[in-house]
């Protein structure tokens, strides 16, 4: 599984960016899509993932800002970021959580590159 972001960029507090992120390769494999995070000098966290039945998660403090949903068919995951504030500033990673099962099982995580998005007040 192979995935490209796009999106991002930079916007003023209050306002709104959409990343996409698709993905190719063994695309009937991948059970969720995830966004992540890492600002300078903190960990990478989990802001959004949706699992294959659409069934999502988030954040708390993005719940109610932030909408990540798929496209099954176009093999997308997209982020819609409303409501920015400064602190959503960080490097955005999509990934991707897959089960290929043949001779063996092999489950595994794909990531795409980071998108940069920066919220200045």
């Amino acid at each position: 599984v192979q995935l490209q972001a796009s999106g991002g960029g930079l916007a003023q507090a209050g306002g709104s960016l959409r990343l996409s992120c698709a993905a190719s390769g063994s695309t009937s494999s991948i059970n969720a899509f995830g966004w992540h995070r890492q600002a300078p000098g903190k960990q990478r966290e989990l802001v959004a993932k949706i699992n294959r039945d659409g069934t999502t998660n988030y954040l708390h403090s993005v719940k109610g800002r932030f909408t990540i949903s798929r496209d099954n068919a176009k093999n997308l995951v997209s982020l819609q970021m409303n409501m920015l504030k400064p602190e959503d500033t960080a490097v955005y990673y999509c990934e991707a959580d897959y089960i290929v099962i043949g001779d063996s099982v092999v489950a595994g995580r794909a990531w795409g590159q980071g998108t940069q998005v920066t919220v200045s007040s």
